[in-house]
């Protein structure tokens, strides 16, 4: 069964990855729970779907609809609650990461990784310029953020190594790898 892992993000990390990469655009609108199941509409690089999610044996199950754009704003004006946010994919190795900046109900910027596998999930270690994790936090699913609005995020820290971690992963390299040695005569002439 698939699992997602969440983390906030220092906001100024975010601000960079955004410039660097750039993203989309994401709406959802979303009602009230009904007893085994839960309905948001999402509007997404232009394109509508009202989405029907079930809840059956533990596991949340989503079902898609394709709507058109005036479908799509009609029903975005009945929801209940919503969000708005720039969604940027970024890639570390083989594991495709997902930031979302939100910018309604208000700023929030938060981290996602997706593990096929329950036990790689747990095996994940976050990187340095991953924040404190969220993922059993239910404050933080887009739902409860449409609905109930932002909580009380901690202050995200942005240290040396998490600005050099992500920089490693924008440039595609390993966090684990070492930059290369800078030659003695460019310090020597940079010192003079």
């Amino acid at each position: 069964m698939p699992i997602t892992r969440c983390f906030l993000l220092a906001s100024s990390l975010a601000r960079l990855i955004e410039k660097e990469r750039g993203g989309h655009r994401v709406t959802e609108g979303y009602f009230p729970d009904q007893p085994g199941r839960s309905t948001y509409v999402r509007v997404e690089e232009r394109i509508g779907s009202l989405i029907l999610v079930r809840h059956s044996s533990g596991e949340q199950v989503e079902e898609p609809a394709e709507l058109s754009r005036n479908q799509t704003e009609a029903l975005l004006d009945l929801a209940q609650g919503g969000i708005a946010y720039r969604r940027i994919l970024l890639s570390l190795g083989s594991r495709q990461v997902q930031v979302c900046r939100f910018t309604a109900p208000g700023p929030l910027d938060l981290v996602s990784v997706e593990f096929d596998r329950d036990e790689h999930g747990r095996d994940f270690q976050p990187l340095d310029w991953f924040g404190p994790e969220m993922t059993d936090e239910f404050a933080y699913q887009n739902r409860s953020l449409a609905l109930a609005g932002l909580p009380e995020a901690p202050e995200v820290d942005v240290t040396d190594a998490a600005l050099s971690s992500l920089l490693d992963s924008l440039e595609n390299r390993s966090g684990t790898q070492r930059r290369p040695q800078q030659r003695t005569w460019i310090k020597e002439r940079a010192a003079s």
